[in-house]
């Protein structure tokens, strides 16, 4: 019951976050604010609900809000659910301590931009377009420096707090 708990809690942080970074134009989208909490979903819940929250999340906000938009909150979603799953996965075999939490967390993020990727040159070339590798490099890396950033300096923060405060799923 906590770990469905524990991810509504995510998915409605997922609804909400990008309200809070949008008021920051320059940087807003940059931030994944999505990304946060189906990452912290994963280590939280484990893979199977990361990936339910990863999933959901940006889909389930594109049907009330109209964004992201489509097609791409479809490449986005799978994206997402990804990171969930693999941070969850990894995080439950390699343990607890800080290092086996970057090395989860890193190797979801880079999991989860090459699915990305794929799911958006696939999409582009069903509809007759196509997407270059400076498409992905921007969409994937550059413009998500921030996001990464801070990914890497607030992931590792929380997911110790909430082990240390005692909280888990």
């Amino acid at each position: 019951m906590k770990k469905l708990v524990y991810s509504a809690m995510c998915l409605a942080l997922c609804l909400v976050l990008p309200f809070l970074t949008g008021q920051i134009p320059q940087v807003g989208s940059m931030l994944l604010p999505m990304h946060i909490p189906v990452l912290l979903c994963g280590f939280l819940c484990g893979g199977g609900w990361g990936a339910a929250v990863g999933f959901t999340a940006p889909i389930l906000r594109h049907v009330l809000f109209s964004m992201p938009p489509a097609p791409g909150c479809y490449s986005m979603a799978l994206e997402l659910a990804v990171y969930g799953l693999v941070v969850g996965v990894l995080y439950k075999k390699l343990g607890k301590d800080m290092k086996s939490i970057y090395i989860s967390l890193i190797c979801a993020m880079v999991a989860g931009r090459v699915v990305w990727g794929v799911a958006q040159m696939a999409i582009m070339g069903l509809s007759g377009g196509n997407f270059p590798l400076s498409a992905f490099v921007a969409g994937a890396l550059t413009g998500a420096i921030p996001g990464i950033v801070l990914q890497l300096v607030l992931i590792p923060l929380l997911v110790r707090a909430l082990d240390k405060a005692g909280v888990k799923a």
